[in-house]
């Protein structure tokens, strides 16, 4: 039973990207004639995507809060590749990634004809991506970064890194903190975290294979950005987000208190 469950969904990830394959050429193909240059339509057609890649995911999504109609930068923890889509789902994002997703087979062309905007990390492209990312927001586009740089076991925060967060500052926009949190029989979902040397197809297949683990997404009330340091703002939306996965404070900011 367990075997005809992992083809079956095997075969409706394959179908959902062979979807997103057919999407992302049209988007290409209606640019290259220029029919069409719509930024905004590309971010649309994402977020279809990423609902449908979602619903084939095994999990089961509870959302607290509602996201808001106002563009504003996404700030998140970040545990697997699949906080991507999961985020994604709930409003037509532009994403901030590390320069290798590009070279993934099919998942880094999609992220590339979904309008992801890349960094290298330690190149000196931060400013180049704050003025994209500051243009997208300007649009009226919502951007999602993970201001952590890499992803976690879901059972610590690393530090928030505020130097992007400029750019919305510089678009005259809030900041969105999002803390998203996998749950497998009651406890810190183990199979869920993309982390250390694993492989996302060998990730994905071990994923498929598991009962449906719980995702709570949680969308923190937003932070004023005008007259704030950037450290400061980084230091505040961490602190949103550890006590919205773990009820308290860091341990750094409870020390400072006393």
């Amino acid at each position: 039973m367990g075997r005809v469950r992992l083809l079956g969904r095997m075969l409706r990830i394959v179908m959902v990207v062979g979807l997103g394959l057919a999407m992302a050429a049209t988007v290409r193909l209606l640019e290259w004639s220029r029919i069409s240059d719509s930024g905004e339509r590309r971010l649309r057609w994402s977020q279809a995507f990423m609902i449908r890649l979602s619903d084939a995911l095994p999990f089961t999504v509870t959302v607290h809060g509602q996201a808001s109609r106002e563009p504003m930068l996404w700030v998140s923890n970040h545990v697997s590749w699949a906080d991507i889509p999961l985020l994604g789902m709930l409003a037509p994002l532009a994403f901030l990634s590390k320069a290798d997703v590009r070279s993934w087979p099919v998942a880094g062309w999609l992220a590339v004809q979904a309008g992801t905007l890349f960094i290298r990390r330690g190149a000196g492209d931060s400013q180049l991506t704050r003025r994209q990312m500051t243009l997208q927001l300007q649009k009226g586009a919502p951007v999602l970064i993970f201001p952590e740089g890499t992803t976690t076991d879901g059972r610590h925060l690393r530090t928030f890194h505020g130097r992007l967060l400029a750019s919305a500052q510089d678009a005259g926009v809030a900041l969105q903190p999002i803390a998203i949190r996998y749950v497998r029989d009651g406890r810190i979902d183990g199979v869920a975290p993309f982390i250390g040397d694993d492989d996302l197809l060998s990730h994905l297949m071990r994923l498929l294979g598991q009962n449906r683990a719980q995702v709570h997404i949680y969308l923190l009330a937003p932070i004023a950005t005008t007259g704030k340091e950037r450290a400061a703002l980084a230091h505040e939306c961490q602190c949103a987000v550890h006590a919205a996965l773990f009820g308290e404070a860091p341990a750094e900011v409870a020390r400072q208190a006393a």
